[in-house]
């Protein structure tokens, strides 16, 4: 093969499984709004199972419901028929994951779950299989064609799984209302976690350290401020200390690169209206994305009162981990 024939039988494999991904849509039925209130309303966890290259995709669709608040465990369907069956409660629902739904070790545990009273979701390739007749709920998971030239390593046929299984995750957590706190309580440590638990105000500069000048001060004042406070930005406040606008250390450049008669000016001259603000509840990744939307580097904090209590910039965020998505 050469390099262009490579490039083709890649753009092929990636044609091949997005059409049957994109298939699923039109296959979703009254068995999948089934699937997700049985779910929910058990009173037990998800049990999934699959054997083969199927086996792989349940632990993957087992990782995404527990980090989106639906308990789920996977169970070996051999290893099941020896004992670890014992792992089953009678309020748990069991996911069963096969292509072709007549794999016989699958059939086997089947038989023992319905003697148990288990309900049964099957993400199966043929409604007509053993599996497909025995399962409660059927989520057609079907695919035309593998990617696989030969038609017999599981590719495509393991996309549709694994996208089922990502629409049934999803679905269960927006019908649980699972918020972005419930999120964070699960995944507590590394960049993830900070993402979604530390708030503006845990980070934020404070107090003294939050540059601010009076809308009358002098531009030496001015460039003072900017200058001890060292994050390249001040407050520019009224008699109140409402926040009227932000002088830059770039503002001043740019004042400079136009006139040099500035000895004069005053704050409220210098000074951009309408800067960029956060409230400090708000999550530092908002922080993040709110620089990100318009290309800026520090976000002015303020309270109800429209008052500068802090001061946040991306330099400390990217620090902590928080780096631009």
């Amino acid at each position: 093969m050469n390099n262009n024939q490579i490039l083709d039988k890649a753009k092929q494999v990636l044609r091949i499984e997005s059409e049957a991904v994109g298939n699923l849509i039109n296959k979703l039925d009254d068995e999948f709004t089934k699937a997700v209130t049985t779910i929910i309303n058990s009173k037990g966890r998800v049990v999934l199972t699959g054997i083969g290259k199927s086996g792989l995709i349940a632990r993957k669709i087992v990782a995404t419901l527990n980090s989106t608040g639906t308990a789920a465990i996977y169970l070996h369907p051999t290893d099941a028929l020896h004992g670890d069956l014992g792992m089953v409660r009678k309020d748990d629902i069991v996911i069963i994951l096969s292509k072709s739904g007549n794999t016989e070790e699958l059939f086997n545990l089947v038989l023992m779950l319905k003697r148990m009273g288990i309900t049964l979701i099957g993400l199966v390739g043929n409604r007509n299989s053993k599996l497909g007749k025995e399962c409660d709920i059927y989520l057609d998971v079907s695919v035309s064609e593998e990617a696989c030239p030969h038609d017999l390593a599981p590719t495509a046929s393991t996309t549709a799984a694994l996208a089922m299984g990502d629409a049934l995750a999803v679905a269960l957590l927006e019908k649980r209302g699972f918020t972005a706190d419930d999120f964070a309580m699960l995944h507590p440590a590394g960049s993830l976690g900070k993402r979604l638990s530390l708030y503006i105000r845990e980070i934020m500069y404070k107090d003294d350290d939050v540059p601010k000048v009076h809308r009358s001060a002098s531009i030496k004042d001015t460039i003072l401020e900017i200058t001890s406070k060292r994050l390249g930005t001040t407050c520019v406040v009224d008699d109140d200390g409402s926040l009227l606008g932000v002088i830059t250390d770039g503002d001043l450049r740019r004042l400079l690169e136009k006139t040099l008669d500035i000895k004069e000016l005053t704050a409220n001259d210098m000074m951009s209206k309408n800067p960029k603000t956060i409230k400090p509840d708000y999550l530092a990744s908002f922080a993040i994305q709110r620089m990100e939307q318009y290309n800026i580097t520090s976000l002015i904090v303020v309270d109800d009162d429209n008052k500068p209590v802090g001061l946040v910039h991306l330099h400390d965020l990217v620090k902590l981990g928080l780096e631009r998505r």
